[in-house]
């Protein structure tokens, strides 16, 4: 079995601040935002919890290059910190780090903060740490009551409002799975979207089995109507699921020939002068570098 190599040193090195060497500059009017705010609150109220990313030694300086974690240097020098645990990378590559790195989903969000409690951190100090309100901790908190453990494991690397969870809470199993690989599918995890499908949801897949209350301006021919056009909506979904691999390739296949095709000279002068509208579109879809629609 191939071993994996590994990017970063396993263990955190300590690195005097005066060391780490920032890889750019940090915008003007940075210390005055919310994000920057909450850095700052949690580290000076539960210390530092994700090192910083940095580059192997310089040998003739002695110095880091900062990979990632711009604002939190900030955050820790007006702290008044003269050490910082660094993760060291393997090579010496000055990419953005931040590129490659996945931002903390909701559930990660959601299970940290649970840990933290369990281990003794009340939630009020959480509030105070993260700058945020209390009721927005008990909610971050409370994210997967009453949410099936599929439909979370297919939410585990999206970002959503946690009004979104409790629109999905209203659902039984089934449904919430459905609802998340429609919204995944759809690449749309916004409480928008699942409250448009909670509205349509027949009364047996509701927790309780009640129909739900009649929306506020929309007539009762309305909600079927929309109820008829989001059930056919999720079937075209599902299909198009199916079938996009080969649609993609029978794109990339048709594109490859056009582009054959315009090569040939007497092909091209012929299109010019007898269908210049086929060779107009012939030369958009040459030209497109992107499948994404």
């Amino acid at each position: 079995m191939t071993a994996v190599a590994l990017a970063f040193l396993p263990k955190p090195l300590m690195v005097a601040m005066d060391n780490v060497l920032p890889s750019r500059k940090i915008p003007l009017g940075v210390i005055d935002t919310q994000k920057f705010k909450q850095i700052r609150a949690s580290i000076e109220e539960i210390d530092l919890i994700e090192p910083l990313s940095v580059a192997p030694v310089d040998r003739k300086s002695g110095q880091h290059l900062l990979l990632d974690g711009h604002i939190r240097l900030l955050a820790l020098r007006e702290l008044g910190y003269v050490e910082v645990p660094c993760l060291v990378a393997t090579d010496d590559e000055t990419y953005t780090y931040n590129n490659r790195i996945n931002r903390l989903s909701s559930v990660q969000e959601h299970l940290m903060i649970r840990r933290a409690v369990e281990r003794g951190v009340s939630p009020e100090r959480l509030a105070k740490a993260l700058c945020v309100d209390l009721a927005q901790i008990v909610k971050k908190m409370t994210l997967l009551d009453g949410i099936c453990p599929e439909a979370a494991e297919l939410l585990k690397e999206r970002q959503f409002s946690t009004e979104l969870s409790l629109a999905l809470r209203r659902m039984k199993p089934t449904r919430q799975v459905e609802c998340a690989e429609l919204m995944i599918s759809a690449n749309n995890v916004t409480v928008a979207y699942v409250r448009a499908l909670l509205a349509t949801t027949s009364p047996e897949m509701l927790v309780g089995g009640k129909k739900l209350g009649r929306t506020k301006g929309v007539s009762q021919d309305q909600m079927a109507r929309m109820e008829r056009e989001m059930s056919n909506l999720q079937g075209q979904y599902k299909m198009a699921e199916q079938t996009y691999g080969e649609d993609m390739l029978n794109l990339v296949l048709a594109r490859g020939y056009i582009v054959k095709l315009l090569g040939n000279k007497q092909v091209s002068r012929y299109l010019e002068l007898h269908q210049a509208e086929v060779l107009d579109q012939f030369v958009s879809i040459v030209q497109t570098t992107s499948m994404d629609l």
